[in-house]
């Protein structure tokens, strides 16, 4: 039987398992959904079971647990190790869902739900295509998975559970499905992730909130002086303004520009898929440069004084802001951290105390075009998309990568299914049935290509 003919005869219950994973509120960043992880992991641990693997088990760390599974053939034969993480993120604003978030339905043949392409529906592509192989008779390597439970808070607890397990998850390529493709008919492969430095800001004026009447012109509003002080952080031209900021940056070769360039790219698509009127980033770069090999600075929330019903003339005491920093290759995020950190203080007005704090980051990962892990994933999407993928450097991170290849010393391969318009991270996130369905159908053609290559 082929992959074709497997998915068709199993398509309804590969939904219906999927949806009980989606149904779990997995959310890694609240603290009240901690018994939610557990039960994903639990779940993932017999999804691996029952796909044929000889064990598998849920594993404590200081943080979430995390799900290792394997089936050995032989010591002979090359080891693929899938990583994936079954946490997601929070589901707010829930009044702007169509849907139920944490309730899947499929509408227009795609799926609606929080966690159904990020990474619960990429990750259990694996899942399926492990068991196709397994059932038939077809697995033509060693398999192990990883599935991890903080992905979407930094991964704070898998660097250390892959320096005590580093034999245990020893591998020839570790395997990953938590990026994109250009487009349905346009496969690609992620050759590229950028960093990333998380901050939160606190900004502290006044020692309590004040009549923004009676105090309001005398005393510094710390809400007034973060939003200067972050407008600042980036100038007209769309350059960062922290000293030092660029200096390791790794700047492309004109050479390699251009052939980033032959990617397909509508702007105006572009523009009116996101309702905008212009797009706006750093000059003299294209939009999918600006994304993909440029660092960048973005504030993810700010809060400060009053924000509830009707009105309260208050002049608030604290102010306060998330603020993520995208980084390119030989960007160090501590560093990066460390060099906002001085900006801040030293732009900061005497009228206002402010104090930063690194919350989590990663470095940016390459992957090489030419490597065996590559060809093979070249080989798989051409097979069944027939098509050649285009590589492609993506603007998102997944700061565990790069601590995968120091601690575990192997290189990743990013053979992502999602597409822009899931709208991960966000209100109705969605992954249509006809990637989630492709991804399972490719994936057995990679351990393929992949294992007689290793011979």
């Amino acid at each position: 039987m082929n992959i074709k003919e497997y998915i068709e005869l199993h398509k309804a219950r590969f939904l219906d398992e999927l949806f009980g994973l989606i149904r779990i509120p997995s959310v890694s960043a609240k603290t009240e959904h901690k018994q939610d992880m557990v039960r994903a992991a639990e779940y993932w641990k017999q999804l691996l079971i029952d796909a044929g693997a000889d064990k598998a088990e849920v594993m404590p760390t200081a943080g979430n647990p995390v799900v290792y599974g394997e089936k050995i053939i032989s010591e002979n034969l090359p080891t693929v190790l899938v990583y994936g993480h079954y946490d997601v993120m929070p589901a707010e604003p829930f009044e702007l869902w169509n849907t139920q978030p944490f309730e899947p339905v499929i509408k227009d043949d795609i799926i609606w739900a929080r966690g159904a392409d990020d990474d619960k529906g990429q990750a259990f592509m694996h899942a399926k295509a492990f068991e196709y192989m397994v059932k038939t008779n077809n697995l033509p390597c060693n398999v192990k998975f990883m599935i991890e439970g903080e992905e979407e808070v930094g991964s704070s607890s898998l660097e250390a559970y892959c320096s005590e397990h580093k034999e245990m998850l020893k591998s020839d390529i570790i395997l990953v499905s938590d990026t994109g493709m250009i487009a349905q008919d346009i496969p690609s492969i992620t050759s590229g992730l950028r960093g990333l430095s998380y901050m939160q800001v606190e900004v502290t004026g006044p020692k309590r909130d004040l009549h923004s009447g009676i105090f309001g012109g005398a005393v510094a509003n710390p809400a007034n002086v973060l939003a200067k002080m972050i407008g600042d952080l980036i100038d007209q031209n769309g350059h960062i303004t922290i000293e030092g900021f660029y200096d390791d940056v790794q700047e492309l070769s004109q050479a390699e520009r251009q052939l980033m360039a032959k990617a397909p790219f509508n702007l105006e698509n572009y523009k009116k898929a996101l309702d905008i009127e212009q797009e706006q980033g750093e000059a003299g770069y294209s939009t999918t440069e600006r994304t993909g090999i440029r660092p960048t600075l973005d504030v993810n929330g700010m809060w400060s004084g009053y924000t509830g019903e009707g009105t309260k003339t208050v002049l608030p005491s604290k102010a306060y802001a998330k603020i993520s920093m995208r980084l390119v290759p030989n960007q160090d995020p501590e560093k990066i951290a460390a060099l906002f950190d001085a900006h801040f203080k030293k732009y900061a007005p005497k009228s206002v105390r402010v104090t930063t704090e690194y919350l989590h980051g990663g470095n940016a990962y390459v992957s090489p075009t030419d490597s065996i892990a590559y060809l093979a994933a070249d080989k798989a999407y051409t097979q069944t998309f027939g098509k050649k993928p285009i590589p492609v450097r993506s603007g998102g991170s997944i700061p565990i990568i790069s601590t995968f290849e120091r601690v575990l010393g192997a290189k990743t391969i990013l053979m992502g299914f999602g597409l822009e318009s899931d709208a991960i991270h966000s209100p109705n996130e969605n992954f249509p049935l006809f990637n989630f369905f492709k991804g399972i159908e490719t994936i057995p053609y990679f351990y393929k290509y992949f294992a007689e290559m290793k011979k």
